[in-house]
């Protein structure tokens, strides 16, 4: 995982306390059916919660921001800034989605943002869908277990708190449980230099397991730009789904990775630089 050159400042212990139940590690995270994940970002590697449940069981999370908290204010123009800069890597990006319109026969074409309403992406009622430790679309991310288990007991608002296993969560969890097994670890911060690094570089499982927390992501915090440039036949599609069939090997393999060779890396890199700063926009670094 990647490090951070600036150590995160010490949190007040948690004081521990003994399960009303005996459970902890991963039997309370079964039986609870929530799950510990660590997401590193260029701005800080964070601990945070996911969970899947039913969408008819959920409500979505709230993305109206209040105009005069000055707090939000802050965080707009911070935010504006970066918007700058993403818009040159969307526009360099669309340039070179023009440049293939030779090659659309071979791939879907992208999405119409027309079709994304105000309300969350539409989901089959018996369908799960994924929900984080969020508030307001935004992740609430730690990068000490002791800051997130302090912050899961103090009651402040979340959107995982409607769920019917939150209360036993709250009042069991310990910073020794707070442990994500190794496939609920993403480095969404060595993607875009993966890319970048040419074909032959591109770690599959890195690239994979990017896509799967990103879509999570975007759902779950309602972020249209990120829903989008992941959505069924759009080019960062087609790249996950070379990806997938290069890594079953055999002959699917074999095919796989010819694909892959079709697919420009600047194009690749530029799409997921972009994706990646509109989930780092999103993100609420508590510690």
């Amino acid at each position: 995982m990647t490090s951070q050159s600036d150590e995160p400042e010490a949190s007040a212990p948690v004081a521990e306390k003994p399960s009303s139940e005996g459970t902890s590690g991963r039997e309370l995270w079964e039986q609870v059916r929530v799950e510990p994940v660590e997401i590193a970002l260029p701005g800080g590697v964070g601990l945070t919660l996911r969970a899947y449940r039913k969408a008819s069981e959920l409500e979505p999370t709230e993305v109206v921001v209040d105009e005069d908290d000055p707090f939000e204010a802050r965080k707009r123009r911070a935010e504006a800034e970066a918007e700058e800069e993403e818009l040159i890597v969307d526009e360099e990006y669309q340039a070179l989605l023009a440049e293939d319109d030779d090659k659309k026969s071979e791939s879907a074409e992208e999405p119409d943002p027309a079709d994304f309403e105000d309300e969350a992406p539409a989901q089959e009622a018996d369908e799960e869908v994924p929900m984080f430790l969020s508030h307001k679309g935004r992740l609430l991310a730690f990068k000490s277990t002791e800051s997130l288990v302090s912050f899961l007991r103090s009651g402040a608002p979340h959107d995982l708190a409607q769920l019917d296993t939150w209360g036993d969560l709250a009042d069991r969890v310990q910073s020794s449980d707070i442990d994500p097994l190794p496939e609920n670890r993403y480095e969404l911060d060595l993607v875009v230099e993966n890319l970048r690094g040419g074909h032959d570089t591109w770690d599959l499982p890195l690239l994979i397991n990017a896509g799967e927390v990103a879509r999570d992501l975007g759902y779950a915090l309602r972020i249209k730009p990120v829903i989008l440039a992941l959505a069924p036949g759009s080019p960062l599609d087609d790249l996950d789904e070379s990806l997938r069939t290069a890594e079953k090997g055999g002959m699917g393999g074999f095919f796989g990775r010819r694909r892959l060779k079709k697919i420009g890396a600047q194009q690749a890199s530029l799409g997921w630089r972009s994706v990646i700063g509109k989930i780092s926009a999103a993100v609420d670094w508590r510690d």
